[in-house]
């Protein structure tokens, strides 16, 4: 499983949007998350987010993750639809993942509007696909930042990764001596993995915001770069990984920064703007640290991330993937 190169998103999605309508300010484009939709009553924000692993966690990372897209798009996410595709019809499942979308939108005041559910012949597990929406004052978007921001990430990087693991692959973390006070620690990620708070800081000052999914921090960061079409400068030293992260990652043998990266949130922010940002952060409890300059490309090709002595121009595959093959 991995993301489409730009290329083919550009030729097979971004082209085929069916008919041109007035009151779409910001629609499909690499990076962009969600959509920027003019009302009579200000901008609406929408987005759409497929999961199906993270199997004991899927309804609470559902929600999450979708309403983060809104969030990192300096909305306020309100409404939720929800599909659910089964393997089978086992209501046992059902109850479990149901339970899970409704206290999860419970606690981030998110009300599921409606959806689908049905079994699919084929599927080895179940599939979500979340539409969320919410208005916003100012939308930000991945594509805004600029030359001479400075790029903020909060909490550090895999927070879901590494709750995924503590749950998912539990036995293997065992078996591989890692220690069970620290895997009921990282199982605890899950709490972290909203933005909303975060969001709420950045939305007023920040030039783009996108939260890392898929390939972690470090595709994040390429998406953003490649979408504003700029340079990013990030040192490896620089990026914060919580203490469990690298234990469990280190006995999975994956990387921090090309794992599931919900729960992070990267926002490039005017240079003048960077410490007040920084202190309000602080006072919400969120830790959050400069990891990286944003630069103009020397040319087209020069768009995108610098890292630990590489040049990433495209998609970074999530090392998580292979774990469940």
């Amino acid at each position: 499983m991995s993301k489409l190169s730009p290329a083919d998103l550009d030729r097979y999605i971004f082209s085929r949007t069916g008919a041109e309508n007035d009151g779409l300010l910001v629609g499909a484009g690499y990076g962009e998350d969600a959509a920027a939709i003019e009302t009579d009553d200000g901008t609406m924000v929408v987005t759409a987010d497929p999961i199906s692993l993270a199997a004991e966690r899927i309804g609470t990372l559902g929600v999450a993750i979708a309403s983060n897209d809104v969030a990192a798009c300096g909305g306020v996410p309100k409404w939720l639809v929800s599909t659910i595709l089964l393997p089978e019809p086992d209501v046992d499942v059902l109850d479990d993942i149901t339970a899970q979308l409704d206290a999860e939108a419970e606690r981030l005041g998110i009300s599921i509007v409606g959806g689908h559910t049905e079994t699919v012949a084929g599927l080895s597990r179940p599939l979500l696909s979340l539409t969320c929406m919410g208005p916003t004052d100012r939308y930000v978007p991945t594509s805004g930042a600029e030359p001479g921001d400075a790029v903020i990430l909060t909490k550090g990087a895999g927070i879901e990764g590494t709750a995924v693991l503590a749950t998912d692959f539990r036995d293997e973390l065992e078996a591989a001596g890692v220690d069970t006070e620290r895997i009921d620690s990282a199982v605890g990620f899950f709490d972290d993995i909203s933005v909303l708070p975060e969001s709420a800081v950045f939305a007023p000052v920040a030039t783009a915001m996108h939260d890392p999914t898929e390939g972690g921090v470090l595709n994040g960061l390429v998406e953003l770069a490649c979408a504003s079409e700029v340079r990013i400068d990030v040192e490896r030293e620089a990026v914060p990984v919580r203490p469990e992260t690298v234990a469990l990652c280190e006995a999975m043998g994956v990387d921090p920064l090309r794992i599931l990266g919900s729960g992070a949130l990267l926002a490039a922010v005017p240079a003048d703007e960077v410490d007040s940002v920084l202190a309000a952060l602080d006072a919400e409890g969120i830790d959050a640290t400069v990891v990286g300059t944003v630069d103009a490309p020397a040319d087209e090709d020069d768009c995108g991330v610098r890292y630990d002595g590489t040049h990433y121009t495209g998609g970074v595959r999530d090392d998580m993937y292979d774990l469940w093959e």
